[in-house]
C-alpha cells in the first residue's frame, strides 16, 4: 500500500515521478519500495510502482530509474564548501590520482596554461600513499615539473611544498630549491598568501561548478562549520547570490568561525547582538541558506590541530580560560555550538569547560565536537549526559598510515569507535571536512566508515566498530541533519520529507554487486534538490539541468579514483572569464 503525506489529497498538484527504482528502506530491514511521488519540494507519497503511478497527472514528470538504487540526497555534515566553492576553479587536485609520475605530469600541463600571477596548486583531499610510488614529490620534481610557474602542494594541514618560483613568488628564499614548511601554523600562514578570484563574478562561477560537482556524487545539503580564510560576510556573498536565485542545488546551513586570534570575544558578542539565526536566505528552496550557530574554532588557542604527522597538541590553560569565557558568550544567547576537537584529551578539556558553562548559562541548544578521531567511552558518555552529537570525518583515510606510525596500532584500532557511538544513542553525522584536509567525494567518506580503511589501503580502525552500510548511509543523511536541526524533514525516502534524492550509478547497499573496494566509484546519475534535477549524467541526460558557463582557461585533467570521473569536467588553475 502506498505511503502519502497526511496532508495529500487526491487532487494534489504531482510534479515529479520516480518509478522503476530501489527506494533505499527507512528502516535496516524495512520494506524496499519501487517509487516515489513529489509535489512541491515535498516527498508525497511512496510505495509501488503501480501505486505511486496512478497519481500521474498531464504536467507529471515521470522518470523511469531502470531498476537503479535510489537514496536520500547526501548530507554532508562538516564540509567547507563556502571556501571549497570560492577557490574550486583555482585548484588542479590529485583526488584518485593513481601514481605521482602521473600527479606530476599535471603539474606540468597546467602550469603550460596557467596565467601570470597565478598558481598551480594543490590543496589538500590526496595522500602519498595513495601512489603507487607510495611518498611525497620531491622539491627536485616540482622544479622539473613547472620550472618558471609557482607550485603550491599541501598535504592535509601538515605539510607545504613549494617549488623555486613558489619560493620566490613569496620572498621566502629558497632551501635546496624550494621550499618546505611542515605543521598546521605554517601551513594557514602559506595559504594566507596565494591569490584569491578577483571579483564577484569569477567567484560566482567558481561556487556554481563546485555545487554542481558536490551533486555529481549525491550530494544535496552540507553542513558548512566555518572557515579559516573566509572573512564573514563578505566572502559569503556568491552563496548568498545563488541563494537570490531559482535553481540552488545545495542546501546549506552555515556556522560562524573566529575569525582571527585575539579578536574572538569581541566577534561573538558582535554576532550574538547582530545576526539573526535560522532565517532562510533562499528565494526559492527550502532551507536553502540559513546560519545555524558557532563553530568550529570558538577561539583559536584550544584548537587541536590535526597534523597526524606530529605528536598530539597539549592545551594550555590560558587557552581553557579563553575558550569558557567566549563559551559563556555563545551560551548565554543560545546559539547552537559546535567545536573542534581530533583528541581524547582535548575531548576532556572542553567538556569540563562545557558542564560547567551550561549549567551557569541554562544552555539547552544543541551542541556537537566535530573529529573526535580518539574519542573514548568515558567522553562518549559524559556526551551523552551532556546531550551532545558527534560529527565524524574520512581524514584518517588520507593521513590513517602517518596516525599508525605516531600514535601506534593499539591506538588506531581504536580510533573513532562507531558502533559505541550509536550504541550510547549519540546524534551522529558524516563528513569529510573538505577541501583541504580530505577530498570532497562522499564516497570515499562511506567507505572509511564501513571499513576502516584509508584511500592506500591500510586496515586503521578495527572493523568490529565499523557501521553497515544501510547504518552509515543513515549518519550520512539523516544523521547529518541533526546538526542543522533538520532531522524531521530531511534525510529519509519517505512523506513530508524534503525531495531530495540521488539515482546511484551502482547499487551501494548490495555488497555482492558492489564490493567494498569499489564504493568509492559510485557516483549519482541523477541528482534532484528540492524536487528539481539538478544534475543529470547518461541515460539521464535528457532531464539535465542548463549547462554552466564557460570558464577558461582550459580544463585540466583529473584523473580516476576508484573509477570516478569529472562530470562538467576537470578544475582549473586561473581567472574565470
Amino acid at each position: 500500500m502506498t505511503d502519502a503525506h497526511p496532508g495529500t489529497s487526491d487532487t494534489a498538484e504531482i510534479d515529479l515521478i520516480v518509478h522503476h527504482a530501489k527506494l533505499a528502506p527507512t528502516r535496516q530491514d524495512g520494506p524496499q519500495p519501487t517509487a516515489l511521488a513529489v509535489s512541491g519540494e515535498h516527498v508525497v507519497a511512496v510505495g509501488g510502482d503501480e501505486e505511486v503511478l496512478r497519481g500521474r497527472q498531464r504536467t507529471t514528470r515521470v522518470i523511469d530509474a531502470g531498476g537503479r538504487r535510489l537514496i536520500p540526497g547526501l548530507n554532508d555534515s562538516h564540509l567547507h564548501a563556502i571556501r571549497g566553492g570560492l577557490f574550486y576553479t583555482l585548484e588542479l587536485r590529485w583526488d584518485g590520482v593513481r601514481t605521482l609520475k602521473r600527479a606530476l605530469e599535471m603539474i606540468a600541463e597546467q602550469a603550460k596554461r596557467t596565467p601570470d600571477g597565478q598558481w598551480v596548486r594543490v590543496i589538500g583531499g590526496w595522500s602519498p600513499f595513495q601512489f603507487a610510488e607510495r611518498r611525497m614529490p620531491t622539491i627536485a620534481e616540482l622544479n622539473e615539473a613547472a620550472p618558471n610557474t609557482p607550485v603550491f602542494i599541501l598535504f592535509a594541514y601538515s605539510r607545504v611544498l613549494l617549488n623555486h618560483a613558489g619560493a620566490e613568488a613569496i620572498g621566502q628564499a629558497p632551501e635546496n630549491g624550494g621550499y618546505i614548511a611542515d605543521g598546521t601554523p605554517a601551513a594557514y600562514a602559506l595559504l594566507a598568501k596565494l591569490p584569491a578570484h578577483t571579483s564577484k563574478e569569477e567567484r560566482l562561477v567558481s561556487t556554481r561548478y563546485f555545487w554542481r560537482e558536490l551533486n555529481r556524487f549525491g550530494l544535496t545539503s552540507v553542513v558548512d562549520a566555518g572557515a579559516s580564510g573566509v572573512a564573514y560576510p563578505d566572502d559569503y556573498s556568491a552563496v548568498a547570490t545563488l541563494a537570490g536565485r531559482p535553481g540552488l542545488g545545495v542546501r546549506v546551513s552555515h556556522f560562524l568561525f573566529a575569525q582571527s586570534p585575539g579578536t574572538e570575544k569581541a566577534s561573538w558578542e558582535h554576532w550574538a547582538a547582530e545576526e539573526q539565526r535560522a532565517v532562510n536566505q533562499a528565494w526559492d528552496r527550502l532551507n536553502g541558506f540559513v546560519l545555524r550557530g558557532a563553530g568550529e574554532i570558538l577561539v583559536w588557542s584550544a584548537s587541536d590541530f590535526e597534523d597526524f604527522r606530529a605528536p598530539r597538541p597539549e592545551l594550555p590553560e590560558s587557552a581553557l580560560a579563553e575558550l569558557e569565557e567566549v563559551t559563556r558568550v555563545i551560551a548565554a544567547g543560545q546559539w547552537p555550538i559546535r567545536v573542534h576537537a581530533t583528541y581524547d584529551e582535548t575531548i576532556t578539556r572542553i567538556l569540563d569547560v562545557f558542564e560547567r558553562v551550561f549549567a551557569e548559562t541554562g544552555y539547552t541548544a544543541r551542541w556537537a565536537i566535530d573529529h573526535a578521531e580518539t574519542i573514548g567511552a568515558s567522553n562518549i558518555a559524559r556526551m551523552k549526559a551532556l546531550g551532545g552529537g558527534i560529527a565524524v570525518q574520512d581524514r584518517l583515510a588520507f593521513a590513517g598510515e602517518y596516525f599508525l606510525e605516531h600514535q601506534g596500532a593499539q591506538a588506531a584500532e581504536h580510533v573513532q569507535p562507531l558502533r559505541q557511538i550509536v550504541e550510547a544513542g549519540i546524534p551522529l553525522g558524516g563528513g569529510t571536512d573538505a577541501t583541504r584536509v580530505a577530498g570532497y567525494n562522499p564516497w570515499i567518506s562511506l567507505y572509511w566508515l564501513v571499513t576502516g580503511k584509508t584511500v592506500g589501503g591500510a586496515q586503521i580502525a578495527a572493523p568490529a566498530g565499523r557501521l553497515s552500510r544501510w547504518e552509515a548511509l543513515r549518519i550520512y543523511t539523516a544523521g547529518s541533519a541533526w546538526f542543522s536541526g533538520e532531522e524531521n524533514v530531511k534525510g529519509l525516502l519517505a512523506p513530508g520529507q524534503l525531495a531530495d534524492f540521488a539515482l546511484l550509478t551502482d547499487d551501494y547497499l548490495d555488497p555482492r554487486a558492489v564490493p567494498d573496494e569499489q564504493i568509492p566509484a559510485i557516483e549519482s546519475v541523477l541528482t534532484v534538490t528540492g524536487g528539481e534535477v539538478v544534475y543529470a549524467a547518461a541515460p539521464f541526460q535528457r532531464w539535465a539541468p542548463e549547462p554552466l558557463p564557460p570558464v577558461s582557461p582550459s580544463w585540466s585533467p583529473v584523473a580516476e579514483y576508484g573509477g570516478y570521473q569529472q562530470g562538467d569536467g576537470p578544475h582549473l588553475t586561473g581567472e574565470a572569464a
